[in-house]
């Protein structure tokens, strides 16, 4: 573990409406880091700031107030071709819907964010071989998405996200369109990232079986995070059913 976390987060709050108008602060100083190599899970209720949060982390949005430094760097205060640069290089993000462009082999989705950065073309054949090997997506390079499954799909998504190899790896419901059989072969994948590539993970869910391949979970509540679990030397079994109790008393 290096010093620096990869992800810290101090002070955020978001505040949505103008100042004369009816305003709704869906963040209310949230304050939390990530350590390199670790998977971290966000859970909360629809309406309880996760989504915002999600934004606001991976650059996508701006908060009202306070901070994000990922890898060292204030994401809050780039602007333009920095902020752009920035996101392609050390952010990468799956989400529930592949996001996947269908005129598009998967190796060509895969070198997207390389070809965007005019990455050489041997290079990004390299990167992509490299991580399609990593993911066992190597044989389905050629197909387009519309022939692969959703458990293919949401492969070769994490294939792109990863091909950078970005300082953090962002999942908004990446199972949430998969079934429990394809769903539960990304969660190990996930896994396998983070504990034998020490790939840093950021997961955001409402579901608990996804939850608890995390290694600590944050809970939000009403913009504030309310609640952490830690993983420990429990069983995923173990760690599962006090996610249940956890959500059971948390969300009343």
């Amino acid at each position: 573990m290096q010093n620096q976390p990869v992800v810290s987060v101090h002070e955020i709050t978001k505040t949505y409406g103008k100042a004369n108008e009816k305003q709704y602060q869906a963040l209310k100083g949230i304050t939390f880091d990530v350590q390199t190599g670790e998977f971290v899970g966000i859970m909360g209720a629809s309406g309880s700031g996760k989504t915002t949060l999600l934004n606001i982390l991976s650059t996508l949005d701006r908060p009202t107030s306070g901070t994000v430094a990922i890898n060292g760097q204030d994401v809050t205060a780039l602007k333009g071709d920095k902020l752009s640069d920035f996101r392609a290089k050390q952010v990468g993000f799956i989400f529930q819907d592949f996001n996947l462009l269908e005129n598009l082999t998967a190796r060509e989705n895969i070198a997207l964010p390389m070809a965007l950065q005019n990455v050489s073309h041997s290079r990004q054949q390299q990167a992509v071989d490299k991580i399609a090997a990593t993911l066992g997506i190597a044989a389905v390079l050629d197909h387009y998405p519309t022939e692969l499954s959703g458990g293919q799909k949401q492969r070769v998504a994490a294939a792109r996200a990863l091909v950078q190899e970005p300082a953090i790896l962002f999942g908004d419901e990446p199972t949430g369109a998969l079934d429990s059989q394809s769903a539960r072969e990304l969660l190990n994948t996930m896994q396998g990232l983070n504990q034998q590539q020490g790939v840093s993970i950021l997961l955001v869910t409402h579901d608990p079986f996804s939850a608890s391949y995390a290694q600590r979970i944050l809970f939000i509540k009403d913009g504030q995070i309310g609640q952490e679990l830690r993983h420990g030397d429990k069983t995923q079994e173990e760690f599962y059913q006090e996610i249940l109790d956890t959500l059971g008393t948390f969300q009343k």
